[in-house]
Order: C-alpha cells, then structure tokens, then sequence
C-alpha cells in the first residue's frame, strides 16, 4: 500500500508552514512519516509550495519522493487528485495530511482491508468525517477531476459519487481510543497540546 501525504496547504490559521513545526526536535512530517511507514513501501508528499522543497527534504525519508500539486490553489481535494494520478500501479493510497502527528498505524492497517471493495474508506464519528486519514481509489480521480474543473472543492461532494465504507465510531475506538489521529495542528494551541500529549505519553524521540 502506498501513503500520500497532504503538505500544500497554505497553514493560513497557523501563519507558517506547519509541516516544520517541530514536536519533541522532530518536524511534524516526519512524525507523520514514521507512522506511515510500517505500512508503506512509498510515501509520496504533494505540495504546491515549491519554496517549501528544498526545506522539507531534510526531513523526508529515502523512500519518499515529493511531487508538485497538479492543482495549486485547489485544497485538498487538487492534493489527493495530485497524489493518485503519480501513485503508479497502486490502484489505493492511504492519504493523510502532513500535520496529524500521532496517526493510528493499527487503525489504517484496518481500514485498507476494506478498500479492494469501496472507492473510499473514511472514519466517521457522528456526522463528522475525516477525508484526510482515508483510503482513496484510483476510480474517485475522474469524479474528482470533474468536481475540479467545477471549482466544486468540498470532499464531501466526492463522497456522494463513488462508494464509500464509513468506518464508525466504534471500530475506530478498537485502535485508537481517545481519536488522537484525528488531532490536526492547525493552531499554536494545538501545537502545544501535541507537544504536552508526546511529552506525557513519552513519545519524545530518544
């Protein structure tokens, strides 16, 4: 199973590139990395912010390779069309973003069991969904690339063309309790409870 990491958005709530922001001296993409890559033979990072190339290199792994966003301007979804139109012959990709720092391997891994089946595999927690800790087929690049060419930007609306196996709340709780792959830094607040969380919970690099 390929991984694709999300690292083009603009971080206009945070101010800064949040995919350097460190936890515990480690950048958050690569924290995000490490947890990719029991899973993952190749981890591709798709960014729109050429600028950004050469500082992310250092902390990339010898297996990643980083591609520039076919869609620049178009958020997420221009990021996960980005992603599957270079994942090759890998007709899935796990596709996260680059500031989720404590993702589930065990809860992707279960995930990716489903997705031979279903075009994509999203958790669910009530009526909330997280499109970036899902598993997307190569069928969702033509509905995706008709939603682009709209200016239609929201995930959700992808969702309502293909087949999709919601991953409730329940099943995600078996591996991950307390939802902590779902903590996005998308503030400094959040940057500080994840700094709290690794430190309490001695995920600190050695």
């Amino acid at each position: 199973m390929i991984s694709i990491i999300l690292a083009g958005g603009r971080s206009l709530r945070f101010g800064r590139s949040k995919a350097l922001e460190t936890i515990g001296g480690k950048s958050l993409i690569k924290w995000v990395i490490d947890r990719l890559t029991p899973l993952s033979k190749e981890i591709i990072i798709v960014t729109a912010q050429r600028d950004c190339f050469a500082r992310l290199t250092a902390n990339i792994c010898p297996t990643s390779k980083m591609i520039a966003d076919i869609y620049p301007g178009k958020g997420s979804l221009g990021g996960i069309y980005t992603g599957l139109t270079v994942a090759g012959q890998n007709s899935q990709a796990v596709i996260v973003g680059c500031d989720m720092p404590f993702l589930n391997p065990a809860l992707l891994d279960y995930m990716t069991q489903f997705s031979p089946v279903v075009d994509v595999v999203v958790p669910q927690i009530g009526e909330w969904v997280e499109p970036l800790c899902a598993v997307y087929s190569k069928n969702c690049l033509v509905p995706i690339h008709t939603l682009l060419e709209h200016n239609e930007l929201r995930i959700n609306q992808l969702f309502n063309m293909v087949r999709v196996r919601y991953i409730k709340e329940d099943e995600i709780s078996k591996f991950d309790p307390e939802h902590l792959s779902f903590l996005n830094i998308n503030t400094e607040s959040d940057l500080a409870r994840a700094r709290k969380l690794a430190a309490e919970r001695g995920w600190l690099p050695g």
